[in-house]
């Protein structure tokens, strides 16, 4: 399992799904094509759940940062012989600008590594296992990259590096001179879906440059703040935004399953879910970075959850699924050993079904922050809320 912090992570995200990157360049997290998903990519919670790992091949430095407005990451590596830079995203629609940033992502994630002095050797590693580890795939060679069919999934590395294949792992050692530059993509579709094609090198680049312009395109729509800490709170509505299921407006509390509270302690909880709980402070938080839309449809997808449990006068449910499921019964994966051997995995949370009165002045106070922008509610949610 991952050693490393689990804020050495960066996160990466198409408004769909999520990726973790880890300070030494390696995807230790990855889920398609729904952050709530069975991971193809879990090294965070076992070694042997899957990764894709681009790195120096000695010992190296590493500095990071997110580019400026987006929410596209880029990792410098230095070594003795010289430096180069790794940029990480996950590809949204193309041409997908302001409020359409995540329209039609299609389940890509992206990186592009670029000499910028010297010589760098490179180790890369792919070793992509769906359903959360479960699944070793079939993995094989193609013209331009890799291909991996597993359980209900179907994975297409578009790499310009010839790699070798060994079981369900495909490995791959490459040189990069100053000025030299190679990207690489990794696309997912379902068994029910034609298999992804191979992209170019020309098609990754442009995806790339399309996804940081939609990004730049969003916050210069939404991030009008200008307070103290400007730009921690902008980065905080880009994080929001990134953790926002595009096709319902639902905001999950994180990405990712069973980090702990504490080393070993157990408290390992699945949290790609929306607590009614959190509404009006997280409606509170965009509403501070500037992002009223995007609260009002956050709000729309919460109130149509939870009117749906009128008629059957049912309790006001504390969670719901980025879809808005209501059934997110718990289980344990038995196979994964946790981060830093904290087990049980968790996916799901059985806290669906507890009885919590708090969450009734929680919605009540989303409304009250968003009471200029509600004039359209329909009548069910309008016999709700009185």
């Amino acid at each position: 399992m991952s050693q490393s912090a689990i804020a050495d992570y960066a996160l990466i995200s198409d408004c769909h799904s999520a990726a973790l990157v880890s300070r030494e360049g390696s995807i230790d997290w990855l889920c398609f094509p729904r952050f709530d998903s069975p991971a193809v990519l879990a090294r965070l919670l076992d070694d042997q759940a899957g990764c894709f790992s681009i790195r120096p091949a000695g010992p190296f430095r590493s500095c990071r940062r997110y580019l400026d407005e987006a929410l596209v990451f880029e990792t410098t590596f230095t070594t003795a012989g010289g430096e180069a830079v790794l940029t990480d995203a996950m590809a949204v629609g193309a041409n997908a600008r302001g409020h359409e940033l995540g329209a039609e992502a299609p389940h890509a994630v992206l990186r592009q590594l670029r000499c910028t002095q010297g010589t760098v050797d490179f180790a890369l590693e792919y070793s992509p296992r769906p359903e959360y580890g479960l699944v070793k795939p079939l993995v094989s060679l193609v013209a331009g990259g890799v291909f991996a069919r597993g359980g209900a999934s179907l994975l297409m590395l578009s790499s310009p590096v010839v790699l070798e294949c060994a079981g369900s792992t495909a490995r791959g050692h490459f040189a990069l001179r100053q000025n030299e530059t190679v990207a690489f993509a990794l696309q997912h579709a379902t068994s029910s879906e034609p298999a992804p094609r191979r992209w170019s090198q020309e098609e990754i680049v442009g995806r790339l440059d399309d996804t940081n312009e939609a990004w730049r395109t969003w916050s210069a729509l939404h991030q009008a703040y200008e307070g103290p800490w400007r730009e921690l709170v902008r980065h905080g509505g880009r994080v929001l935004q990134g953790l926002t299921y595009f096709p319902t407006g639902a905001i999950v509390a994180a990405a990712t399953t069973s980090l702990p509270e504490s080393v070993g302690a157990g408290r390992n909880w699945d949290y790609r879910f929306t607590w009614v709980r959190d509404t009006c402070l997280t409606l509170e938080a965009l509403w501070v970075a500037a992002c009223p839309d995007e609260a009002y449809k956050f709000f729309d997808f919460l109130a149509g959850a939870a009117t749906s449990q009128l008629q059957g006068g049912a309790d006001l449910q504390i969670m719901f699924g980025i879809g808005g499921e209501h059934d997110l019964t718990e289980r344990e994966i038995p196979w994964l050993s946790g981060w830093r051997n904290s087990r049980p995995v968790r996916v799901g949370n059985g806290a669906w079904s507890q009885r919590q009165i708090d969450v009734y002045g929680e919605l009540l106070g989303a409304v009250a922050r968003l009471r200029d922008q509600l004039g359209g509610i329909d009548t069910a949610t309008t016999r709700f809320l009185i």
